[in-house]
């Protein structure tokens, strides 16, 4: 595809494509495989991961989203099985990635070794028998959790005043080990904490005879996935998704160019040079709809979200509750090429219901957006899959649930039976 302007219109569109929300879901015969949610890393690049679980943990909704209800034990044998086809990574912060994405990553774990294993008053030093013990617990335990490694300590060094062990040492260490490389991510356990062992045990054999890239090219091939992920974007929005530095981005945007993977486009309205990836495609019309994760990789970057499709967006689960405008946990609702609603939920796993505690239709001023009522019918239908796919027996609008879409949300619900 080779354009030198994109309207608002189109670079929706290639974004959707790119992120594999275009069209409406094609559900396999049977359960989707592992083949289904590796070609949605294949198109993300990365599945973030969160321990928020008010509704489904934020690894766990991407692939649903793309691909419709899929055993989530698909993910668990992903990353915590040999040959691994997932690993965790500090990437679009905790994140689960391809192995081959791990190499590219080394040059912020070099950096991070850089700064926190050299100061003398770092956590490092100050602990530094503390943090031997560890690398020497997981060597010979791993893989482990932190919680083992604070239960071996707590025995062997009592707590008394200060305290030569606590919890927060046993955690540090085993985060610190991680960041910088020296630990890796085996898997997680039930309650979904880190099962830490060496990297050498985690990562494919292949991945850890590889050499590792330099910095710049660790970087560009970085900068390509996210390009390849986001279909077109700026350098803001590439250096986002794997937390660099915009300059970092914008070099590396700029070699991918000369060397043919983007393309410089304008996208009206943006105000700011974009870059199309080389394989992006252009569908003539957006036909999907998703519910997305406040951790969707299409909606990491808010102010692309916005400039894309009209929707200012915000987590508030840190916000206190009588200051938050739509709710605790807020999905928006992806209809055609339109964010076209969003909605409070949380599965009341006790209860067996999915409760919606509210639902604000997304006003846009442009006819061919989709009305209230048809957004209404659709947001039911996909909600019914939402509940059918956590295991949850109904969904319910509660009496007194915010949001001009409510009412009318709890009448197409009744609607369904």
């Amino acid at each position: 595809m080779v354009v030198e302007e994109l309207s608002l219109s189109q670079a929706r569109r290639v974004a959707l494509r790119a992120q594999g929300l275009d069209r409406p879901r094609r559900l396999p015969a049977g359960e989707p495989t592992l083949r289904h949610l590796m070609s949605v890393v294949d198109r993300t690049g990365l599945l973030q991961i969160d321990s928020v679980n008010v509704l489904a943990r934020a690894h766990l909704m991407p692939t649903f989203s793309r691909v419709g209800p899929y055993d989530v034990g698909l993910i668990d044998r992903a990353a915590g099985r040999r040959p691994r086809r997932l690993v965790e990574a500090w990437a679009h912060e905790a994140s689960y990635v391809p192995p081959s994405t791990w190499p590219l990553l080394g040059w912020q774990r070099r950096s991070w070794r850089d700064r926190w294993l050299g100061p003398e008053d770092g956590f490092a030093r100050t602990h530094a028998a503390e943090v031997d013990e560890v690398r020497r617990a997981v060597r010979e335990q791993g893989p482990v959790t932190a919680r083992q490694v604070h239960e071996r300590f707590a025995t062997t060094h009592p707590h008394s005043g200060g305290g030569w062990w606590d919890w927060s040492v046993a955690k540090r260490a085993l985060e610190l080990l991680f960041f910088i490389g020296e630990v890796a991510v085996a898997g997680r356990t039930t309650s979904f904490e880190r099962r830490y062992d060496l990297p050498e045990r985690v990562l494919p054999s292949e991945v850890l005879a590889a050499p590792e890239p330099d910095e710049a090219d660790a970087v560009r091939a970085l900068v390509e996935i996210g390009a390849r992920a986001h279909g077109v974007a700026t350098a803001g929005c590439l250096a986002d998704y794997f937390r660099m530095t915009t300059q970092r981005a914008e070099v590396a945007a700029r070699e991918l160019v000369d060397a043919g993977a983007l393309v410089p486009v304008q996208v009206r309205g943006w105000g700011r040079p974009a870059y199309l990836h080389r394989d992006a495609s252009l569908p003539r019309r957006a036909t999907g709809r998703a519910l997305l994760s406040p951790f969707d990789p299409l909606v990491f970057e808010r102010r692309r979200l916005e400039e894309l499709f009209g929707t200012r967006y915000r987590i508030e689960i840190y916000v206190p509750a009588h200051k938050r405008v739509h709710g605790y946990y807020v999905l928006p609702f992806l209809m055609g090429e339109r964010i076209a609603a969003r909605v409070d939920l949380k599965a009341d796993r006790k209860e067996r219901v999915l409760l919606v505690r509210s639902a604000h239709h997304e006003v846009h001023h442009d006819r061919r957006a989709p009305g209230t009522d048809e957004v209404a019918v659709s947001l039911a239908a996909e909600l019914g899959l939402l509940a059918g796919w956590l295991g949850l027996d109904d969904v319910t609008v509660p009496d007194g649930a915010a949001g001009d879409l409510a009412p009318l949300l709890a009448a197409r619900l009744a609607d369904q039976g």
